[in-house]
């Protein structure tokens, strides 16, 4: 595809000697190899991962927690939940577009830094105290900054740490390694419930009695403290990854002498400077707003996955009983995903990330109507040898088998393959595309369609639940899963019909 047809320029998308380069260099290696690609990677991309491991444990933790904690030890409504977790995630997505030329401005390591510092001391009031103005005002409100940091960098890191042989086995290994740490906490998740009861206490010395919700926030914290080890000790400053080796261009203060405050003040003014030019500039460059009509599309599919948080974790518990394991039927995606994705990403390395997402969406889509059919289709299911190997063999559940114990198992099932061709390509494009130096405000920025995902899922979960799966009365699953689906199909047709104008060529692709 020409330049004049795609919209970008070979800046933008590496350049003709790189994709020539990136080809030639794909075309080179076995099937094993693509398996071996990151032997002799740099430590800063091992400590990348690492640093993904605990810090996914540590956000799953509290965000499968929230709409829990936000009913039983606030006593908000359904309604009120959902405001108040949309209210959230609109913050760190709004954050998150501004901190990725922040990162750019001051570099990966600092930035770490940074985040983890505010992840850790804003689980600290979540954990401590159910005073709204203190749990939210200075909990769950300011850890959306913390959070809205550590993603982009996260993108960026992997970027900058691989060469362009290991671009797309880097990218599969962070999403591999997301799911193994969803998984754990998922296990987590219901090991407590099932421990101390959904509605339980336990007393920890010097913080008093804590209950259920309230523990679980506690292990968040405890999860993210490994990373500043990781970040500290393993990852140098200055370090950027090429096909030609590694090089390190130290950081050198450029304030000396005036004392460390003068320092300080200094570099956050010239870091302020820098944030607003890099964001300024990015509006400017073509093929960026083509990017994001892409990401706007595909936001409705990853829509699905903020539901499996906010909706169906509630619903889940709704409608199979208090410490139903809700979070180890979510683990279904976790081990799927763990296997698929490396494979998916080694046999498929020279596939358009837009090919991939379309398909994966296609399938994705697809897959949520598996919940909106009436769950008495599921009840032979339930009764037979299915519903015996997922409620008796697998999940302990004594008696009969509630169908929707199939129908989750189902569907997430299904979801897992989709997500398992689109999911990471979605974040691999947003970092190929972007200009060298500017991987985070890439990333940052392509979070701006999610902020209406995230809005809309916060308020909408709690509508549907409160509508169609209410606390006490009678429940309707089927039809808030259908308002799901419909709107989840929006993905896949919005990336067929305006395929021409949004798609552009990467780096080392075909097509």
């Amino acid at each position: 595809m020409t330049e004049r047809a795609t919209g970008t320029t070979p800046t933008a998308v590496g350049g003709a000697d790189e994709v020539l380069g990136a080809k030639q260099v794909v075309k080179s290696v076995s099937f094993l190899e693509r398996f071996t690609v990151l032997k002799g990677a740099p430590r800063e991309l091992w400590a990348t991962f690492a640093t993904k491991f605990f810090t996914i444990v540590s956000y799953s933790l509290m965000n499968s927690t929230l709409v829990l904690w936000l009913a039983s030890d606030l006593g908000y409504t359904d309604v009120k939940a959902g405001s108040v977790v949309a209210t959230w995630s609109a913050i760190m997505t709004l954050v998150t577009i501004l901190v990725g030329s922040l990162t750019d401005a001051i570099g990966i390591r600092r930035t770490f830094l940074l985040g983890i510092g505010l992840c850790l001391a804003t689980r600290a009031f979540m954990t401590g105290s159910v005073t709204p103005v203190i749990a939210l005002g200075l909990g769950l409100f300011p850890v959306a900054v913390g959070e809205a940091l550590l993603g982009p960098v996260m993108v960026a890191a992997t970027k900058r740490f691989a060469t362009t042989a290991q671009r797309s086995m880097a990218f599969s290994m962070v999403y591999a390694i997301m799911n193994v740490a969803f998984l754990v906490s998922a296990n987590v998740f219901d090991f407590v419930r099932k421990g101390l009861g959904e509605h339980g206490h336990y007393t920890v010395p010097i913080l008093g009695t804590l209950s259920t919700y309230r523990m679980l926030f506690l292990l968040s914290l405890l999860f993210m403290l490994p990373n500043f080890i990781f970040v500290y000790f393993f990852m140098r400053e200055g370090v950027d990854v090429t096909d030609e080796g590694v090089t390190i261009t130290p950081a050198e203060s450029k304030y000396r002498g005036g004392g460390m405050i003068r320092a300080l003040v200094l570099t956050a003014r010239d870091a302020g400077k820098d944030t607003v030019r890099i964001f300024g500039g990015l509006w400017r460059q073509p093929g960026f707003k083509r990017f994001l009509v892409f990401l706007m599309f595909a936001t409705f599919m990853r829509m699905i996955f903020y539901h499996t948080s906010y909706t169906l974790t509630p619903f889940g518990i709704r409608e199979l009983g208090e410490g139903a394991p809700v979070g180890r039927l979510s683990t279904i995606n976790n081990w799927l995903i763990i296997v698929l994705v490396p494979i998916v990403g080694a046999l498929t390395q020279r596939v358009s990330a837009y090919k991939m997402v379309v398909f994966g969406c296609i399938f994705g889509a697809m897959s949520v109507f598996i919940m909106a059919v009436p769950v008495r289709v599921y009840q032979p299911l339930a009764d037979g040898w299915l519903g015996h190997v997922i409620g008796h063999k697998w999940l302990g559940v004594q008696g009969a088998v509630n169908p929707w114990y199939v129908s989750i198992a189902l569907f997430f099932a299904a979801v897992s393959f989709g997500e398992a061709f689109y999911s990471p390509r979605l974040y691999e494009y947003a970092a190929v595309i972007a200009p060298k130096g500017q991987e985070a405000s890439y990333m940052a920025l392509s979070y701006l369609p999610f902020f209406v995902a995230k809005l809309t899922v916060g308020l909408l979960s709690g509508f549907l639940l409160a509508k169609f799966c209410p606390r006490v009365g009678e429940r309707h699953g089927e039809k808030l899963w259908l308002v799901i689906a419909l709107l989840t199909s929006i993905a896949p047709v919005g990336l067929i019909l305006f395929r021409k104008y949004i798609k552009v060529q990467e780096a080392g692709r075909e097509g």
